[in-house]
């Protein structure tokens, strides 16, 4: 799981798996907040689609119930009658213009600065011991973690004013033409949802996240919260929602970041001056953010690499990152780095996230050291 379902690449984690790009507390993927398409005026003023009025809806949540003997079939049924097109969802999952620049130094503006910082010291001082044993536990750092908790959510600040039923309901049955159609992935978390909600004894109309179905301080959509989320602090409850407990919050994300591959001890990037010759740098750039090519082969293709990259045991990918007109930036990032990506797949999400999470660091450790 920031403004834009960072939104949901947070599917990856949620679910991450994709995933799109949009999320409530960060933004696409790297290429800066989606401007909403416009819908029809004539849809927009439509009065609310009670989904309880529709054959297929009726029919899914039998097929729900017939899946998972635990459901009641009269409370699914009327779960899902009580859901409600949301025209915004329908907009804000669409993606952006064609053409719309990235550009770096813009978006890392919006997460790195000191208003975000002072939260995230402050969320670090509040959780210290959990995070110590999330660490101790899983592997991951504090600072990956409350970096992640503020690129999302501003910790806790912008966890979305969506109904979470009626958002994945709108996107599982009138998802909107003009993109891929999502509507498996959609069905699935709503899915996800009502078993979440009849497991904990949660009211699915009380569930409230982003445009598209996420919850919570870390933006989890439902299908990662029955995968990767813990009970962290053994109450007997998943709260990824409250503010004042971060405990599951903390656990969930070192959790989610560790099942996708979160190497204990390993640093996320090093520093990199890209090959000058066009054909060097663009065979480093083929596989993207995917760890592909050793120290020595980054060397023998003409990238300079900061002189502790070059014993670094494992495999390196060139990430570009675009800065508008201005020259992109790069950094040669590891499979922690991958990992990062796997919450929301953008290198712009996860070095964000990174260095969003140092300068709050560097804060908390100035102010240990001021005592």
């Amino acid at each position: 799981m920031s403004s834009r379902f960072q939104r949901l690449r947070t599917f990856g984690i949620n679910g991450l798996a994709l995933v799109l790009a949009c999320a409530t507390g960060s933004a696409i993927a790297g290429d800066g907040p989606a401007v909403p398409r416009k819908k029809p005026a004539s849809r927009l003023q439509e009065e609310p689609i009670a989904y309880g009025q529709r054959e297929d809806v009726m029919r899914f949540a039998d097929e729900l119930a017939e899946r998972h003997p635990q459901l009641d079939l009269a409370w699914v049924r009327e779960q899902l009658a009580q859901a409600r097109y949301v025209a915004a969802s329908a907009q804000l999952i669409m993606p952006p213009p064609a053409g719309t620049a990235k550009n770096w130094a813009a978006y890392r503006a919006r997460f790195v600065e000191r208003e975000r910082i002072a939260a995230g010291a402050a969320f670090w001082r509040t959780n210290q011991a959990w995070l110590t044993r999330a660490e101790e536990r899983w592997g991951v750092p504090p600072e990956v973690i409350v970096g992640i908790v503020g690129v999302e959510t501003f910790y806790g600040r912008v966890m979305g004013n969506f109904r979470s039923l009626d958002a994945l309901a709108t996107l599982s049955f009138d998802f909107p033409g003009g993109r891929s159609d999502r509507t498996p992935f959609f069905r699935e978390q709503l899915e996800a949802l009502l078993l979440w909600c009849a497991r904990e004894g949660r009211d699915p109309q009380g569930v409230q996240g982003s445009f598209a179905g996420a919850v919570g301080l870390p933006q989890f959509m439902p299908g990662s919260i029955n995968r990767y989320a813990v009970d962290f602090d053994e109450d007997g409850r998943i709260d990824l929602i409250r503010t004042d407990n971060a405990a599951d919050v903390i656990g969930s994300v070192a959790h989610y970041l560790a099942a996708f591959g979160w190497q204990r001890g390993m640093p996320t990037h090093y520093k990199v001056a890209a090959p000058v010759a066009v054909v060097d740098r663009a065979t480093l750039l083929v596989p993207d953010i995917v760890p592909s090519f050793s120290a020595a082969q980054f060397v023998e293709r003409g990238a300079e690499l900061a002189p502790e990259a070059l014993t670094h045991d494992g495999l390196l990918a060139l990430v570009e990152l675009q800065n508008g007109a201005a020259a992109p930036s790069y950094v040669a990032g590891t499979s922690n780095f991958y990992a990062v990506t796997r919450y929301n797949w953008s290198s712009y999400y996860a070095l964000a996230v990174i260095e969003l999470g140092q300068a709050i660091a560097r804060q908390v450790n100035s102010a240990v050291a001021a005592r």
